[in-house]
């Protein structure tokens, strides 16, 4: 925010600078690159400060008044929100409203239904690129061991205390699998082996896909990750559903239940999540599953 500030006067130093025809055309040029700089900026500003947890008697100094007011208003807007979640600073499904300024160039974005599309964009006004939002895989391992599963409780929020198989977002350059082998390790600390996919969930109200793929641990070792409380495996009448952390995770180990009861080799399903909306990640009673298919 400083640094925006410090640019904005550098700004009006060459705004009272006298003027001539070639003179002035360095000083738009040297303007307009200044502007540019100050958006992305006081984007990166509104980044961390979304990142902050803000108490709600924060209050200004008043030398603060002279800021941008595209600044102020993010920071008065972040202070205020209180269901803030470690995922906030992502937009939810569809809110392509929330898109105000582009990430490319820092421009102002409008939204607008672009030729040939058929649904609403965050456009850049500055250099047109359009903002798609896609939604994110979350992979995971159903570990068996000794006709056990293996769970952790989650140390961290949404869900804090609840539990859960290891799972989380895929990364940029692995494999589904990879991706789901890399979370077991991160959470449970354990090496396991994949034996195949069994599940993927859409979850279209939160822009989620979930593929989880049943696994064997290669050594009978396991133990708390820096984001669980506790690893610990259940049988399948000892499975907590009550205390299960995402509607995710009750969909897919009751499928696996009902395989296994039913005396047969686990399927491979496909499902699609219908949460109701309003709801918190936590409520894992708010949803019903649809499109439900197996082979």
């Amino acid at each position: 925010m400083i640094t925006a500030v410090i640019i904005m006067l550098k700004l009006k130093a060459i705004e009272i600078l006298p003027s001539s025809s070639a003179f002035a055309a360095t000083t738009q040029h040297w303007k307009h690159r200044i502007r540019i700089r100050i958006r992305i900026r006081i984007r990166i500003s509104q980044s961390l400060f979304s990142s902050l947890s803000i108490p709600s008697s924060f209050s200004l100094h008043p030398s603060f008044k002279h800021f941008p007011s595209v600044a102020m208003a993010s920071l008065s807007s972040t202070s205020n929100d209180s269901s803030s979640s470690p995922s906030s600073s992502f937009h939810s499904a569809g809110d392509v409203q929330k898109i105000k300024f582009c990430q490319w160039c820092g421009g102002t974005t409008k939204h607008d239904i672009p030729d040939g599309e058929e649904r609403l964009r965050a456009i850049c006004t500055t250099c047109g690129k359009i903002a798609y939002q896609n939604p994110k895989m979350v992979v995971g391992c159903l570990i068996e061991h000794d006709n056990k599963v293996l769970l952790c409780k989650r140390k961290i929020e949404p869900s804090y205390g609840l539990w859960t198989l290891p799972a989380g977002y895929l990364e940029i350059g692995e494999s589904a699998m990879e991706g789901a082998i890399r979370e077991t390790r991160e959470e449970a600390n354990a090496d396991v082996e994949v034996i195949s996919p069994f599940v993927q969930l859409d979850i279209p109200l939160i822009g989620q896909t979930y593929i989880i793929f049943l696994a064997k641990l290669k050594k009978p070792h396991f133990s708390p990750g820096p984001e669980s409380s506790e690893c610990k495996l259940f049988s399948l009448d000892e499975i907590p559903f009550s205390s299960l952390s995402f509607s995710s995770m009750v969909v897919t180990l009751n499928l696996y239940v009902e395989d296994m009861k039913a005396g047969r080799k686990p399927k491979f399903h496909y499902g699609t999540i219908n949460k109701r909306p309003g709801t918190s990640p936590s409520d894992i009673d708010a949803f019903t599953l649809e499109d439900h298919m197996q082979s």
